[in-house]
């Protein structure tokens, strides 16, 4: 990263900090993290605003405030491997490759995930394992993990995902209830789930299957 990037990226950090506060490895993550490179190339100029923006196929970049909460409430320390449910841009999934040794990001949409490749690459990130597929299935072959996110609205979390998620483990999603998003911290204990709601949120809702 080029020093005015580095400092845009730190300023960005600072001002998600000052609306939410972050945890010091929160705050490096989203410092470390290049926005501009996940943007599109027409909506460089709003890359360090808090806002979300469009990346086509009907999707969006989260706003790095909405990242950084996310990151946040996944409770990120100590936690070795995180499943991601979405990746879009890429955005979230680099934030979290400075937190964690491994991340899985799953996409259903093959353009994007495409794109997201390509900027792991260019920015030298390779702890990032993508796949194309329904996220809802989750990533049987790496499980169990520490941490699951969903970068979507889902009306519910599907079984499956519980059964990937390690004892101990926590998933933050966002939850449809009636006309509202909430997101959600699961925490697996045994057989027993702990659910805590955190705050309204609006997200796109997650769709079935793979799209080409």
């Amino acid at each position: 990263m080029d020093r005015i990037t580095a400092t845009k990226t730190a300023r960005l950090a600072q001002e998600c900090d000052a609306r939410f506060k972050l945890s010091p490895e929160v705050k490096n993550a989203i410092a470390s993290t290049n926005r501009e490179a996940f943007v599109p190339a027409g909506f460089r100029h709003n890359a360090y605003k808090l806002d979300a923006l469009p990346i086509g196929a009907a999707q969006y970049i989260s706003s790095p405030l909405t990242v950084a909460k996310m990151t946040e409430y996944l409770q990120p320390q100590h936690a070795d491997k995180v499943l991601e449910v979405g990746c879009g841009s890429g955005y979230q999934a680099a934030v979290l490759s400075h937190l964690f040794r491994g991340v899985f990001t799953i996409e259903r949409i093959e353009s994007l995930m495409l794109e997201a490749k390509k900027r792991f690459r260019s920015l030298g990130v390779n702890n990032i394992h993508t796949r194309t597929d329904d996220g809802q299935n989750g990533w049987i072959q790496y499980a169990p993990y520490d941490r699951i996110l969903f970068s979507a609205t889902a009306k519910e979390v599907p079984q499956k995902l519980f059964e990937q998620l390690r004892d101990g483990g926590v998933l933050v999603a966002p939850i449809q209830q009636g006309n509202k998003q909430v997101i959600t911290r699961f925490t697996k204990y045994g057989s027993r789930i702990d659910v805590q709601e955190l705050e309204v949120c609006d997200f796109v809702p997650i769709l079935d299957g793979i799209q080409k």
